[in-house]
C-alpha cells in the first residue's frame, strides 16, 4: 500500500502498520527500519567530504554492506543561546549550497537502495541543550515560532523535492512540545503536511516522550533513545539487559497509547567504560577517556535485544556514522560511532535478525555470523 504522493520507494517490507494520520487518511508505513544516521561534516572546513560528496556516497554503500535499509540525514541550524530570536541556516555551509548537498545525499541513499529520513536539527552555540529553549515573553515565543516554521518548512520542501521517505518535524524540543506552546507546533505540523506528503515523526527525548503530546498528529512515535540502562557503574550484562527490558515495556505502552509504530530516531552509546549509565554525555566534553569497545557493544546489545521482539517497534537509527567514512577527525575515539568497533558487529547482527515487526520467524532465522564474538548477542 502507498499513500498517493508518497515517494515510490516507501512500500511495505514485512509488516504494515496501519494508523490514521492527522489528515484523517489511513496510511501504510514500512516497519523493520534498520537505519544509521549519517552525520554532517562542516563542508566549509572539510571541502569535498560532506553531504552529497563522493565520500558520502561511499558511506551510503557501507551502510548497505552492514545491513541497513535506511539512512538519516541531519542538517543543522544554529542559534546563539536558549532565548533565540532566529535561526542561522548556514551550519555546514552557505544555505543554498547545503540545501543542494542534503538533497544530493538523499539521492545517494536512494541510489544505494536505502530509504531516507530527513531530520532538521538545532545546534546551540553556547553548548546548552535545545530542550530548554525559552524565548521568554509571548512576543518572543511568537518570533521564535515564526523563525522555526520557516526553517522546518524549507527543509520539508527539500524532503518533497528529493523524495525523502520520512521527515522529522523537530528534535528534543521539550520546552515546546510538552507545554501549552505545543499548539503552535501542531500548526507547524499541519503546514508541513501541505508541503511534504510522506510520513512524519518527531524526535522526542527519551525522558520526555511520555509527556509529548504531538504524536496524534504524526505517523510514527519518534524518540532519541539514549536511555540509561543502569543507575550504577560496573553493572553486569544481565543488569543492563534488565534495563533494556524496561525500555521495551515503555515502547509497548507508547505503541498502545498512540496506536502508532515506535521508532528510535537516534540510539547509541559512547566507546568508554559504563556508557549506559549516562549515555547522553557528549564525548567532546571529555578528556583522557579509556577506550572500552566491549562496554559500548554490550550497551547496544542490552537495549536492542528486547525491543526487537516488540510488535509496535518500528526500528532504529544508529547514532552515528559520518558523511566521510575515512575522516576520523569528527569525534574522539571514545565517541558514539560504532564504525569499525565491536558494537558494529552487534548492529550488524541486529539488522540481520528477524524482528517481530518483520512477521513470523522462519526456521534458522536469528543470529548473524558475528554472534560468537559476543556470546548470546540475541
Amino acid at each position: 500500500m502507498r499513500k498517493p504522493g508518497w515517494p515510490a520507494g516507501l512500500v511495505a517490507l514485512g509488516a504494515i502498520a496501519m494508523s490514521t494520520g492527522a489528515s484523517g487518511q489511513t496510511m501504510g508505513g514500512q516497519l523493520g527500519i534498520r537505519g544509521v544516521t549519517v552525520g554532517p561534516i562542516e563542508s566549509a572546513l572539510h571541502p569535498g567530504k560532506g553531504y552529497g560528496s563522493a565520500a558520502c556516497a561511499r558511506t551510503m554503500g557501507e551502510l548497505v554492506r552492514i545491513g541497513a535499509n535506511w539512512a538519516s540525514v541531519t542538517p543543522y541550524g544554529r542559534i546563539a543561546d536558549l532565548a533565540p530570536t532566529g535561526i542561522d541556516w548556514s551550519f555546514e555551509a552557505p544555505f543554498r549550497e547545503n540545501r543542494a548537498a542534503v538533497a544530493a545525499a538523499i539521492r545517494q541513499a536512494h541510489e544505494n537502495g536505502l530509504r531516507a529520513l530527513l531530520v532538521p536539527h538545532i545546534w546551540i552555540e553556547n553548548g546548552e541543550w535545545r530542550g530548554h529553549i525559552d524565548p521568554g515573553s509571548d512576543a518572543a515565543w511568537a518570533r521564535w515560532e515564526r523563525s522555526y516554521r520557516a526553517f522546518v518548512l524549507e527543509w520539508a520542501g527539500v524532503a518533497a523535492e528529493a523524495g525523502a521517505d520520512m521527515f522529522s518535524v523537530g528534535v528534543e524540543l521539550r520546552s515546546w512540545a510538552t507545554s501549552w506552546h505545543a499548539a503552535s507546533l501542531f500548526s507547524i505540523i499541519s503546514d508541513v503536511r501541505k508541503v511534504y506528503l510522506g510520513p512524519l515523526t518527531y524526535s522526542a527525548n527519551w525522558d520526555d516522550v511520555d509527556d509529548t503530546i504531538l504524536f496524534s498528529a504524526l505517523d510514527f512515535v519518534g524518540m532519541n533513545a539514549f536511555f540509561p540502562l543502569s543507575d550504577k557503574e560496573d553493572a553486569t550484562f544481565e543488569q543492563l539487559l534488565e534495563g533494556g527490558r524496561k525500555v521495551a515495556s515503555r515502547v509497548r505502552r507508547l505503541g498502545e497509547r498512540w496506536h502508532r509504530p515506535v521508532l528510535f530516531t537516534e540510539v547509541g552509546y559512547t566507546t568508554r567504560p559504563n556508557p549506559a549509565v549516562r549515555p547522553w554525555e557528549w564525548p567532546d566534553t571529555m578528556a583522557d577517556v579509556a577506550i572500552d569497545q566491549l562496554a559500548q557493544a554490550e550497551a547496544y546489545r542490552a537495549i536492542l535485544a528486547p525491543v526487537l521482539d516488540e510488535p509496535s517497534f518500528a526500528g532504529f537509527f544508529v547514532w552515528r556514522f559520518y558523511a566521510d567514512p575515512d575522516d576520523v577527525s569528527q569525534e574522539a575515539e571514545w565517541g558514539f560511532s560504532p564504525r569499525g568497533k565491536i558494537a558494529e558487529l552487534v548492529v550488524r547482527d541486529a539488522f540481520a535478525y528477524r524482528w517481530s515487526a518483520d512477521g513470523p520467524r522462519l526456521p534458522g532465522d536469528g543470529l548473524g555470523r558475528h554472534a560468537a564474538l559476543i556470546p548470546g548477542v540475541f
